[in-house]
């Protein structure tokens, strides 16, 4: 593909996963279908839902594919999908089934991003969900910037570990870079989509943030849902050590995140400082048992990890 050329709208895919998505698809389904580009091939990969969610995905045109709960994998439930799709398929799109499109030009403006030859990844802004609270939207505001911006390989290394950061609750992947690096791994409790970064900037493919690519996508995490999330990510980089050692360590973006997060609340909610200085605590602590979580009992681990399923 020579710079600048367009990729045609049947030569994207868009894939979603889902679980019991019915209560966000009044707001999912008609913003899908809002698009200015409407991807030919629209995949959902269903763990079985017990509510509507098949129904309406193909009411809405889409091919759903339904498998066991027990067989979702962030990393190979997503292989799947791409192992699915027509040749012909260029760039695969991903959402979760919690992401809503915040206009009609957020499919174009991340696809437009594969003009560029060289990117091999593209990930799209998050913003916060109507009335999150201040907690809630600094982690939106300080991961997903407002200025778009291109890493390529030969400056990943000064991106420190923010270099392999991506979220496939909006990311889209050029098929080929996907192959090159051997696609997504499976049996990962976490991070699928950090991996396959890391791996292509490793294989010379650069990473675009397309900040004018925008959905509604954010979480209130509650005190154990931080430490089980944050379990799961020192997980992660205990099993897929290589990430630290090539991008570097964590505890630098962590310190920089606290600084913001309380320059954040103190103009905008002082009240809940205390309640942020608790959940770094807790972050930290889980963060660094998951890093050791080759000393803790299996069923002990089960009991405080979010994907529990991994464990199983």
């Amino acid at each position: 593909m020579s710079a600048g050329q367009k990729i045609a709208e049947d030569r994207v895919a868009l894939v979603i996963p889902t679980l019991n998505a019915a209560k966000h698809l009044d707001t999912l389904l008609p913003a899908l279908r809002m698009q200015s580009f409407q991807p030919r091939s629209v995949l959902v990969i269903d763990s079985s839902s017990t509510d509507d969610t098949v129904a309406r995905f193909q009411a809405a045109g889409a091919e759903v594919v339904v498998i066991p709960k027990s067989q979702f994998d962030h990393g190979g439930t997503r292989q799947r999908a791409v192992n699915r799709l027509s040749p012909r398929i260029e760039v695969v799109v991903f959402l979760t089934q919690d992401a809503v499109p915040a206009d009609s030009e957020t499919l174009a403006r991340i696809v437009a991003a594969f003009a560029d030859p060289e990117v091999g990844v593209a990930y799209g802004r998050q913003l916060p969900h109507l009335g999150a609270g201040a907690i809630e939207a600094h982690a939106r505001l300080f991961n997903y910037p407002p200025e778009s911006a291109v890493l390529r390989p030969q400056d990943a290394a000064a991106a420190g570990i923010k270099a392999s950061f991506c979220s496939n609750s909006f990311a889209a992947y050029r098929r080929r870079a996907l192959e090159m690096v051997g696609g997504f791994p499976s049996g990962t409790i976490f991070g699928e989509d950090a991996a396959v970064t890391g791996r292509m900037l490793l294989s010379g493919w650069a990473k675009a943030y397309v900040a004018d690519a925008q959905v509604h996508h954010s979480h209130s995490y509650g005190l154990g849902e931080e430490f089980r999330r944050y379990f799961d990510v020192g997980v992660m980089h205990a099993r897929a050590p290589w990430l630290l050692e090539r991008f570097g360590k964590a505890e630098g973006e962590g310190k920089r995140f606290v600084q913001s997060e309380l320059r954040h609340l103190a103009r905008h909610q002082p009240m809940a400082i205390p309640s942020a200085i608790l959940r770094t605590v807790i972050k930290l602590a889980a963060y660094h048992c998951g890093r050791r979580e080759a000393r803790i009992p299996r069923p002990l681990k089960r009991r405080i990890s979010l994907n529990r399923r991994y464990w199983a």
